[in-house]
């Protein structure tokens, strides 16, 4: 891999991990919690909503 992908491809997965909900956007501690067991970035309200009302 040359050094330009392979610093995208470590720039990607930073931007995955961070704690910002794909929904509404705000910060939270459950994002990360929530990829690990969904598979989504969603916070602890919006997943509940979103179970509510799978829309």
């Amino acid at each position: 891999m040359t050094k330009d992908l392979e610093k995208d491809f470590k720039d990607n997965n930073r931007n995955d991990f961070n704690n910002i909900c794909d929904e509404c956007k705000k910060e939270d501690e459950s994002v990360f919690q929530n990829l690990i067991m969904t598979g989504f970035k969603l916070c602890k309200s919006c997943r509940v909503s979103k179970t509510i009302f799978p829309l």
